[in-house]
């Protein structure tokens, strides 16, 4: 009998996280198969924006245009949600502009505008797009499964992880009640908050306990115009409406939800949303439901063995701000292209502890902002007094920079070394002369040695690695840039400005695992 197919890489769980990681990896060579419990893609209301690591992920990787096309169809709901009663809704062009000035927000305080930002400032380079873009994660989750079949990727839907084990080859799962044993070299958990992976494999997760109750709808209300736009607070809590018609959200700070697992019925949101707003207003139908709450909690290494995690399995947060989606698409993108060079032999183990030091800090500081924000919300006399000042901190030029990158993820780096301030930084969105950008030699997934000297200098420095470079030789303008090393995870991994390529061959051999002598 033939033996069982070993999978290079199992990934438990089909969401969005999941997905861009299997896209990544499959892009990379390795062999790869979904398991996701549900028999659909999830529907129900949950994250609703991607910010800018994400959108110039997608960038590279030739994914940016159906976001963009969402994009003009969301702004027409917009819209709508924007007329004045009796008249009609303002021109689709009207509100795209005033999309400019939308930078999200920070603990409900709305007023986040990336268009006062500095023009010169450094930071801003690494995009031309709004620090947030519209998408709903069930839209994000049916482009990703679209690009992984393309890409080869096996999905099997309905099939849930209910045990692993692992020994010094690769891992076994167990799904469901069956007594089907898959094997794979890796696994990796990207199956939600209340991951089995992590607890079967005895993942740390240190962190602290909810104190809210947070519900997020899509309704139809028989009086809508009775409810304030946008993010409210009011002496019961936070009450969100908008930006499209018939979203809400409520939080309370009664404690976390006696039973989570409970269906969000239409009186529960009637409940909450009357009680919060204070308004006389009845929801009529629910289209999609559910609870949060901000219970924070990180794993203290996101691999043990041969099994890792990857997103809200690695991380949990309350939604405030955007940042949890966007927070696993950062780690899939980060573990993909490691994952899948060492599960092809170019590369050591070793390269998988990058994944945790890279990635842990930046979960970490997004778990103080969601905790700072959950602060900044609660409905008391001394966060009146807080709410005021940060207010007014964000009205000042530097505090408004300060928060519009920090929700918009511009302020996240790596500890990559080097002595040019690019190292570790998402690399620069260069236009280079033949027309093309940067991100567009992205699409193949591998590394770019890009090479603005104009003497087609580092072409030798990149022969004979173990991982694929690509040299791309030009010029840019408006850049003091002579020589970029771009990892696949579009972080800068060397940069010169002038005519030598000092610290060049460490960094290659570095992250290719080659020595490089030149």
């Amino acid at each position: 009998m033939r033996e069982p197919k070993t999978w290079d890489v199992l990934v438990a769980g089909g969401g969005p996280v999941g997905l861009m990681l299997a896209c990544e990896l499959r892009l990379h060579g390795a062999d790869v198969l979904v398991l996701e419990r549900l028999t659909e893609p999830d529907a129900t209301i949950k994250a609703g924006s991607v910010n800018v690591p994400t959108l110039e992920a997608f960038r590279r990787r030739d994914l940016l245009g159906p976001i963009e096309r969402f994009q003009a169809g969301m702004l027409a709901s917009v819209a709508q949600m924007w007329a004045e009663p009796g008249k009609p809704a303002p021109d689709v062009s009207v509100v795209r502009e005033r999309m400019r000035t939308v930078g999200g927000h920070f603990g409900g305080l709305f007023k986040l505008d990336p268009t006062r930002l500095d023009a010169d400032d450094p930071d801003l380079d690494i995009t031309d797009a709004n620090p947030l873009a519209v998408m709903p994660q069930v839209e994000l989750e049916r482009l990703l499964a679209e690009r992984a079949v393309a890409l080869g990727v096996r999905i099997r839907r309905g099939v849930a992880v209910t045990e692993i084990g692992q020994d010094d080859d690769g891992v076994s799962v167990r799904c469901g009640d069956a007594a089907e044993v898959v094997r794979a070299r890796y696994l990796v958990g990207c199956d939600g908050g209340r991951s089995i992976v992590r607890r079967q494999a005895a993942f740390d997760f240190p962190g602290t306990d909810p104190c809210i109750t947070g519900r997020q709808a899509m309704v139809t209300i028989d009086h809508p115009e009775r409810l304030p736009k946008g993010w409210n607070r009011t002496e019961v809590g936070m009450v969100v409406h908008g930006p499209v018609p018939g979203r809400i959200l409520t939080v309370e700070f009664d404690g976390p939800p006696a039973d989570r697992d409970l269906p969000v019925t239409r009186e529960e949101l009637e409940t909450s949303l009357r009680r919060v707003s204070g308004q006389d207003v009845r929801i009529t139908a629910v289209r999609s439901a559910t609870r949060f709450t901000d219970n924070a909690r990180q794993a203290t290494s996101y691999r043990q063995g041969r099994v890792l995690v990857a997103g809200d399995a690695a991380h949990v947060h309350s939604p405030f701000g955007g940042q949890g989606l966007n927070l696993g698409i950062g780690d899939a993108v980060n573990l993909g292209w490691k994952l899948a060079a060492v599960v092809r032999g170019r590369a050591g183990i070793d390269l998988l502890d990058t994944y945790t030091a890279e990635r842990h800090p930046i979960a970490a500081r997004v778990l103080e902002i969601t905790r700072a924000q959950v602060a900044l919300m609660r409905p008391d006399p001394h966060t009146n007094a807080l709410r005021d000042v940060v207010s007014d901190l964000i009205d000042t030029h530097e505090g408004n920079a300060y928060f519009v990158k920090l929700i918009g993820g511009f302020a996240q780096r790596y500890d990559l070394g080097g002595d040019h301030p690019l190292v570790g930084r998402l690399m620069p969105l260069l236009r280079l002369a033949d027309g093309s950008t940067l991100a567009d030699h992205f699409h193949d997934g591998g590394f770019v040695l890009l090479d603005l000297s104009g003497a087609d200098r580092l072409q030798g420095f990149a022969t004979g690695t173990d991982l694929p470079v690509k040299v791309v030789a030009g010029r840019a303008e408006s850049t003091r840039i002579t020589g970029l090393l771009v990892r696949p995870d579009g972080y800068v991994a060397w940069a010169r400005e002038g005519g030598t390529a000092d610290g060049l061959p460490e960094a290659l051999s570095r992250w290719t695992r080659t020595t490089v002598n030149v």
